[in-house]
């Protein structure tokens, strides 16, 4: 269906390690044999509520924070995980501990150097905190075993433990000094210091959050692939932008005013493509998702939720959406195409693909539907959302449904979705996640408020990843029979930047480091 999309899982990465100009002729891509410094302006579609990424699963957080704060565990380009602070790691037969060797080396941004004692405390707050997904048992904690070693005790096998310290999309257990940790209060840290490659300088509320290059990082040795191994800070500054109009992201990566423009929608792909001095980047959005109120209202019943996924035309909900198949991908699986490695099943494809308008028909007859209003909840602040809950609307009117579709803004739409008794649908698009129990409606808490089955714990109280990948096809099966929520398809956005730009990569987010700039 798409060539180009086979760039945004790691093979851009080949483009990262670059000659450096002979500084006798030009102006180096750093700056630092003439004195200049080099920015990055990142023209960015959201400003980020809060900047500690353990407490907050907002990707705005973690595209900026990734790249001042480092995890002990990451991914490679095929989502292996690898270390990063941690020079190794060892997880036992029974699966209750893992054990990390940490790396000698590491320097925090205020000068110290990284010890068991940083990370213990980070550990334990990240444990505690929104980033680990409520997935460890309340007495998990990290214990010291020498000033370079730690033990993660669990109480029971989690399958899903070291997936989830790996990934940096949201919520990852960055590590911080002990004394900063200590500070923190309900809101998260206070100082954000890290041991990555930038460092933070300043946020202005409302237009921008600034880092620097930190002079004194020191990075893995190890080649670089994906978001493992080697580091460098080539840019000396990297400013994020807080441009919420996409108009004004577009006109300014044309004009030069940033080099980078965040989230470009989809109709403007082709104008992009045109001007010879921009590149497009194209990365895995996330799942477009029908979420049903299972506490009140008509989708309540399982029945009603499996005879509408049965009868809607997925494709024409996801073209509505996204404008053409360069965007999106039919996949019924709960993880992402580019996850498809590891994820994968054809547990409910029968379901997914069905297509057929008399299964719902038949429903509404045999409960003797009397065209009882059916609510759903949508915004304008993402056109894809709202153009996807439009098309889905015209398709259950057409099969006689009386559907009523309420508009609101983004912030107001997150607070309606809490009332159990003002919808009935809702239709959103959730980012990938790191493993398949770590969707954000397997939170009972979540707005659908679905109820946790056997099959999910069997997979995350696996005693190894690979066994919670045999458990996955069970999960995909009762997902399909139960239908918390309907998915519908992937989607995939794109970014827009500068020729002057080079080896700019996007894995589970912005990665800036190892890229170069000309002046």
């Amino acid at each position: 269906m798409r060539t180009y999309k086979k760039l945004i899982v790691g093979t851009v990465l080949s483009a990262l390690v670059l000659t450096a100009c002979d500084s006798s002729e030009e102006p180096t891509a750093q700056g630092t044999d003439t004195g200049e410094r080099t920015e990055l302006r990142v023209a960015y579609s959201a400003q980020p509520p809060i900047l500690d990424p353990h407490e907050q699963l907002a990707i705005a957080v973690s595209d900026v924070m990734r790249h001042v704060m480092e995890p002990l565990v990451t991914i490679d380009s095929e989502y292996n995980v690898k270390p990063m602070l941690a020079e190794s790691f060892e997880q036992s037969e029974d699966g209750t501990e893992i054990q990390f060797v940490l790396r000698e080396d590491v320097v925090f941004h205020n000068g110290k150097p990284m010890t068991a004692e940083d990370v213990e405390a980070s550990m334990n707050k990240w444990l505690g905190a929104a980033g680990s997904r409520n997935q460890f048992h309340e007495d998990a904690h990290v214990e010291i075993d020498g000033d370079y070693e730690v033990t993660l005790h669990l109480q029971q096998p989690l399958a899903t433990a070291l997936p989830l310290m790996a990934f940096t999309s949201t919520g990852f257990p960055g590590i911080m000094p002990k004394e900063i940790v200590e500070e923190a209060n309900e809101q998260g840290v206070n100082d954000y210091i890290g041991t990555g490659p930038y460092q933070f300088e300043e946020w202005v509320t409302d237009q921008h959050i600034h880092l620097s290059k930190y002079e004194d990082y020191v990075s893995s040795d190890v080649p670089t692939d994906g978001l493992a191994g080697e580091k460098s800070s080539n840019v000396d500054d990297i400013y994020f932008e807080f441009v919420l109009d996409p108009t004004t992201r577009i006109s300014g990566v044309q004009t030069g005013q940033y080099d980078i423009a965040h989230s470009v929608p989809f109709d403007s792909a082709e104008q992009m493509d045109a001007d010879p001095n921009l590149e497009n980047l194209y990365y895995p959005g996330g799942f477009l998702n029908v979420h049903f109120n299972k506490r009140e209202g008509f989708f309540v019943d399982q029945e009603a939720r499996q005879s509408l996924v049965k009868s809607m035309n997925n494709e024409a909900i996801l073209t509505g959406a996204y404008s053409n198949d360069n965007f999106y991908d039919l996949n019924h699986n709960i993880m992402m195409y580019h996850q498809l490695n590891n994820w994968d099943s054809d547990e409910g494809l029968d379901v997914y693909e069905q297509q057929d308008p008399s299964v719902m028909e038949g429903y509404l007859d045999a409960i003797d539907y009397a065209g009882e209003p059916i609510t759903i909840i949508t915004t304008r602040d993402y056109e894809d959302q709202y153009n996807g809950a439009v098309v889905l609307q015209e398709q259950m009117q057409q099969l006689g449904m009386n559907v009523e579709l309420e508009v609101y803004d983004w912030p107001t739409l997150l607070e309606v979705n809490q009332d159990e008794s003002a919808y009935d649908i809702y239709v959103m698009g959730n980012v990938s996640v790191p493993e398949p129990s770590s969707n954000y409606y397997f939170d009972p808490n979540y707005p659908g408020w679905t109820t946790l089955p056997d099959e999910l714990f069997e997979l995350r109280n696996a005693a190894s990843v690979e066994d919670g990948i045999d458990a996955y096809d069970d999960l995909l099966a009762w997902y399909w029979e139960e239908v918390p929520v309907y998915k519908v398809g992937d989607y995939t956005r794109f970014l827009s930047y500068s020729t002057d730009v080079e080896g700019l990569d996007y894995l589970e987010g912005f990665v800036l480091w190892n890229i170069q700039k000309e002046n």
